[in-house]
């Protein structure tokens, strides 16, 4: 390139290539931009021009939010550090260097949904909604939950001494713990112990009467540690929750994809605790037994001024202050469907529809699926499944389509993330029923939302479709804002058939996986 040219200081002028932006500015790092995605869902729980509750709701989303994200992306941060792993982001920044800048952000995080979470029970306390310390509770409210902790409580929790004939158990995933000090009245020997949390019980325990009060689970159980700990003073006490590291890596060579994920779904359960939340002030010696028992870095700990587990706050959204949620909203069907006396096929064959949900009924897509599996001239369909939910309309339908003799196939997406689980239920009472199930690739997430209704009809063979840009989950649909896409055009229904059902086989032999009950059935 030739000499390069001087400046009037004899200091030589930057290079070519440094006179275009850098990596850090050029692109915005992922993690970063996900915790600037959080504050702003925390921002919503400041706008006071939501009612109360919904903006309480915000403030539980934030903190579930921020769970999953520590659960999936900080964790998969850790793995690569343990790993010795250096490679740059698209912004330039290491592994270590993210979990710097993610630490740092989220401790500002945290400071504001404990600030939020303040001033919010305080709002409430003027709506008549409280949430009461234990110096709060009076002798007639002691006495009533005293019989609730006898009657709910005693049966269900197990005090454990920690000593060297009682090694520290484990503390499952967002696990909520109390960690004592304990010193025996005979002989004044001192003793630890920890009191976990039972994961079932309400996080909140609401009081008789009006106005509305509540009392949490742990300042409830420190009223009656006396009946925990017989002949026990309890000199100092603290609580601490951890997060696991639930990341989910499937190995390509995998043989069987759903004995591999139940695999990894247990062995989530016991996945390395990343983060360790104890609530300031937690006395030093039981602190540095949490950490020493539980193997947690130093840095990995995060003293909590306030309550833990934000997203629990979501339990004291009461249904009888309506004035404090949002306003019911009820949504429009589409006139075409009632039009056509509520059959689906006779509407979308007049005309494609576009409905927009949640403003528009998601039962169009329940009712179309459930008159596919009625109508004797339906002969076959075909449905991608990533989120269903638990309680699923869908899946009913496609079972009674199978079971009425109809060939049904179902793509089940297992990589969905929290709803492993869930998609293993949902795939195993499908086959039982008769439906064909099929898995996705290794490597790839199968997240399309298609569904395929093949009809005989004067003409010959016709294919109904939905396409969504949501789940099929009827819950969710309520509240996101999604498209449903219905159409019988040609075109459409060869390429969707090609998506669902075109098998190379290169990729059967190398990424599809058999079925945990059919060898010869490959997956999209």
């Amino acid at each position: 390139m030739g000499d390069m040219p001087l400046d009037a200081d004899g200091a030589e002028l930057a290079s070519w290539a440094d006179q275009f932006p850098k990596p850090a500015d050029r692109f915005f790092n992922r993690e970063l931009s996900w915790l600037k995605f959080n504050e702003r869902v925390l921002e919503e729980a400041a706008n006071t021009a939501h009612p109360l509750l919904e903006r309480l709701r915000f403030l539980a989303i934030s903190g579930s939010n921020l769970d999953e994200f520590y659960m999936v992306r900080v964790a998969g941060l850790k793995s690569q550090v343990e790993a010795g792993i250096n490679a740059l982001s698209a912004d330039g920044r290491t592994p270590t260097q993210q979990l710097d800048d993610i630490n740092e952000a989220t401790q500002s995080l945290l400071a504001n949904q404990q600030r939020c979470w303040e001033a919010l029970r305080q709002e409430m306390a003027r709506e008549d909604i409280q949430v009461l310390r234990p110096e709060d509770v009076t002798e007639a409210d002691k006495a009533w939950l005293e019989e609730y902790f006898l009657q709910q409580l005693f049966p269900v929790v197990t005090p454990l001494a920690i000593d060297p004939a009682h090694p520290f158990p484990f503390i499952p995933n967002l696990g909520f713990s109390l960690v004592l000090e304990l010193r025996r009245t005979s002989d004044r020997m001192a003793l630890s112990a920890l009191l976990p949390l039972p994961p079932k019980v309400s996080r909140f325990v609401r009081l008789p009467g009006d106005p509305i009060r509540f009392v949490s689970l742990e300042s409830l159980l420190t009223l009656f540690l006396d009946r925990l700990f017989p002949g026990y003073e309890v000199i100092s006490h603290g609580a601490f929750r951890v997060i696991r590291d639930s990341d989910i890596e499937v190995e390509e060579e995998a043989e069987d994809l759903v004995r591999v994920f139940e695999t990894l779904l247990k062995r989530r359960r016991r996945g390395n605790v990343i983060r360790l939340k104890v609530q300031a002030p937690m006395p030093a010696n039981l602190k540095r037994i949490v950490i020493r028992e539980l193997e947690v870095d130093d840095r990995d700990v995060v003293e909590v001024p306030g309550i833990l587990g934000i997203n629990d706050l979501s339990q004291l959204i009461v249904d009888d202050r309506p004035e404090l949620v949002f306003k019911p909203y009820r949504p429009r069907s589409p006139e075409r469907v009632r039009d056509h006396g509520g059959d689906c096929f006779a509407a979308i064959r007049a005309k494609d529809i576009v409905v927009h949900h949640p403003y528009e009924s998601f039962d169009i897509v329940l009712n179309f699926l459930q008159q596919a599996a009625q109508d004797p001239d339906v002969i076959a369909i075909k449905q991608t499944l990533y989120r269903a939910g638990k309680q699923s309309t869908i899946i009913r339908a496609l079972q009674d389509a199978a079971e009425a003799g109809k060939a049904v196939t179902a793509v089940v997406e297992l990589k969905a993330r929290f709803d492993e689980e869930q998609n293993i239920k949902w795939a195993r009472d499908l086959e039982r029923s008769g439906v064909q199930v099929v898995y996705g690739f290794i490597e790839l997430k199968t997240h399309a939302k298609l569904s395929m209704v093949i009809r005989r009809e004067a003409a010959g063979l016709r294919t109904y479709m939905h396409f969504g840009t949501g789940n099929y989950h009827p819950i969710t649909a309520k509240v996101y804002t999604d498209l449903s896409y219905f159409t019988v055009s040609p075109k459409l229904a060869h390429e969707t058939s090609q998506v669902i059902e075109t098998r190379e086989a290169a990729h059967v032999a190398k990424w599809v996986v058999p079925s945990s009950r059919t060898s010869s059935r490959y997956g999209l």
